[in-house]
């Protein structure tokens, strides 16, 4: 597949490309305020929710059709670009009519491929051009993420972009959704070409951390960023945890360190040959391990024990992690790792056990 620039007219090629606006529209009022704060600070693309798909019924599921016309005034008074979440036919329709300049798919709807191509079909019959921008599902699965862009894509649009806005889990103690930050690295190294922006309001859930994501989204060259703002976050009649001021929006922009991809790469070439090194010790050090795991194995087939002893295994898990920890690793990266490890050791040596 071969992708065109979402960047539309007058926009800066420079990264990042930033969207921001409130995660909904609520008053016009409330619409133009924020949106004329934006475009001073120099925001060019505004988004905010019409349409609201909430978890449970009785939530605020968006003012509807009516908000469209206040998005065609930020572009009157402003000259900005609008975007917002589209999820049925209609919504693409309405949208359209009323001179939306950028679609999204949100989350709930690209898990759905009989929902993503009501929408490719009615983004063909009205030869939209785009940009449309895809989020990934709110499960961790690749795939059903480059469902979602090639259906788009098969609909004739070229001007597609992804967004990261990280997975849902059980477990919200730092995050409201995991990064997993690979997920997105391999969409890009199978989707050669694909822009990617980071939204890291649904990653963190907390506007404190907007500013520490963004950063990492950069560092991995991310082409921009998708960031909720409201003049009054804190009254938001949804996501206001998540929510920035555009001043401290704008602080946090200008204190982003973008790389500069146009240095020399010949000590990164070094550096990378030292990490093809490392993996290759690394792969001959799992390899001995697992000859062990099988002898450990023919050693229990022999004398008649168990396979899973737990005991020593949550010992053994306990002592790496705490071991990584004071190494400067992350606790939960070196977990999944010896959980990964375990697994292949017990089927090494139930291999054993069944010859």
């Amino acid at each position: 597949m071969e992708f065109e620039s979402i960047l539309l007219p007058g926009i800066s090629a420079q990264r990042p490309l930033v969207i921001a606006g409130p995660c909904s529209a609520e008053t016009e009022e409330q619409v133009l305020a924020t949106a004329r704060e934006l475009a001073g600070k120099g925001i060019n693309v505004y988004r905010a929710g019409i349409w609201k798909p909430r978890t449970k019924p009785g939530g605020f599921e968006g003012v509807g059709t009516k908000g469209l016309g206040w998005l065609q005034q930020v572009k009157k008074e402003t000259g900005m670009y609008v975007a917002t979440e589209v999820a049925t036919r209609s919504h693409v329709d309405e949208a359209v009519a009323h001179g939306i300049d950028m679609l999204w798919i949100g989350a709930r709807t690209s898990a759905n491929p009989f929902a993503v191509q009501e929408i490719a079909d009615a983004l063909k019959a009205l030869a939209f051009e785009g940009p449309v921008l895809v989020k990934n599902p709110v499960n961790p699965d690749l795939d059903l993420w480059i469902g979602a862009i090639e259906r788009i894509y098969n609909a004739g649009i070229r001007k597609i972009a992804a967004i990261h806005r990280g997975f849902s889990s059980y477990d919200k103690k730092l995050y409201r959704n995991l990064p997993q930050w690979h997920i997105p690295i391999e969409l890009k190294r199978r989707l050669a070409g694909l822009p990617l922006l980071s939204d890291p309001s649904h990653i963190g859930g907390k506007r404190e951390l907007i500013a520490s994501l963004s950063q990492q989204a950069m560092d991995l060259n991310y082409d921009g960023l998708i960031i909720e703002s409201h003049t009054d976050p804190d009254r938001a009649w949804s996501d206001k945890e998540q929510q920035v001021t555009p001043d401290v929006l704008s602080y946090i922009l200008n204190l982003l360190v973008i790389r500069d991809t146009k240095q020399t790469t010949e000590n990164l070439t070094e550096l990378r040959q030292q990490i093809d090194r490392i993996d290759h010790e690394l792969l001959a050090i799992l390899a001995k391990r697992m000859r062990v795991s099988r002898e450990i194995g023919q050693y229990k087939k022999e004398h008649n024990m168990p396979v899973l002893q737990t005991g020593r295994y949550d010992e053994i898990l306990d002592r790496r992690v705490n071991g990584a920890r004071e190494m400067g690793m992350d606790g939960a990266f070196m977990k999944t790792i010896l959980e990964a490890i375990h697994e292949e050791s017990i089927r090494q040596q139930i291999e054993v056990l069944n010859q």
